[in-house]
């Protein structure tokens, strides 16, 4: 249990299903080409699975000392498992990744989309290792990372099947991919933020800059608040142009993910306390769920 923990088996789960979503969910209803056959793909999510993973992992090795702080009954490095083996999964993971990217990457015949893979393995150890005391650095390209995950489907899935006949109908597809990824970012990026007031005196004793140690709680909270109204918008738009007319998603989008990121711009200007914010955060990983989660329900929308 242990190990599972150490790589966030659930998140990776979380991630796995998205990306099946988006090929079965999406690209088969709507009759688009796609690229990769069951395994094909299968391989490309073990390959996205891995280099998240390795991420947590690197993570919770260079977090130890503000993991003590902020949550020491979470904290499994050094205290369940030991630095050694966890270095040796953290290089293992990235192997497999970053060899399953590149062996796709040649398969589809666009061998430079492993730097999709490797980027995201370079990021991750260098925001870990590096980037912890520059402010919003790291809550900027973890954010990028979970945003691409939709956009790297579509990369590998749809991009390489795209001919001149298709090209109209592939792009309609690809459009919708980068609003989701649009809408993934900001959310996280968002929860980031909120993560990182939860996490504050753990992180000042550990050394590091985020944005709650550098402006102070009260001032973090109205620049979340202010990030906040940017997917509020985004969702009333996107409701009122595409959603309108099919009373089933209007009354998911408003009851799933609207009403909650107003309950969460609600509650963000006057939170406090870190259980405050650990539950305006598990607000946020709600609405990224259910977000992503309607990739699947698209079919049943006349886009």
């Amino acid at each position: 249990m242990h190990y599972l923990k150490l790589i966030r088996a659930g998140n990776l789960a979380f991630i796995a299903t998205t990306m099946y979503l988006v090929k079965y969910g999406l690209f088969h209803p709507f009759g688009v080409d796609v690229s990769l056959d069951f395994l094909g793909f299968t391989l490309l999510v073990l390959a996205v699975v891995c280099v998240a993973a390795s991420g947590y992992v690197i993570n919770d090795i260079y977090d130890y000392q503000a993991d003590l702080d902020n949550k020491p009954e979470k904290t499994l490095v050094r205290q369940h498992i030991p630095e050694k083996t966890a270095y040796t999964i953290f290089i293992m993971l990235n192997i497999i990744g970053v060899g399953l990217g590149f062996y796709l990457s040649n398969m589809i015949g666009q061998p430079g989309f492993s730097a999709f893979f490797i980027f995201g393995s370079a990021i991750l150890y260098i925001y870990n290792s590096q980037l912890q005391e520059t402010i919003l650095a790291g809550n900027i390209l973890v954010s990028v990372i979970v945003g691409l995950i939709p956009v790297g489907v579509g990369l590998y899935d749809l991009y390489p099947a795209i001919t001149p006949e298709n090209q109209q109908s592939q792009s309609v597809i690809f459009s919708i991919l980068l609003d989701y990824s649009l809408f993934a970012f900001l959310i996280n990026f968002i929860r980031e933020i909120v993560k990182d007031a939860e996490d504050v005196d753990g992180d000042y004793n550990a050394g590091y800059k985020t944005l709650p140690i550098v402006l102070g709680k009260s001032r973090t909270n109205k620049v979340v608040f202010a990030l906040g109204l940017i997917p509020v918008g985004f969702l009333v738009y996107y409701i009122y142009t595409y959603l309108f007319e099919t009373t089933g998603a209007v009354i998911y989008a408003l009851l799933l993910l609207l009403a909650p990121l107003l309950y969460f711009e609600i509650n963000i200007w006057e939170a406090k306390k870190k259980k405050q914010y650990s539950r305006l955060s598990l607000v946020l990983k709600s609405v990224l769920f259910f977000g992503l989660l309607s990739i699947g329900l698209l079919q049943f929308i006349h886009l």
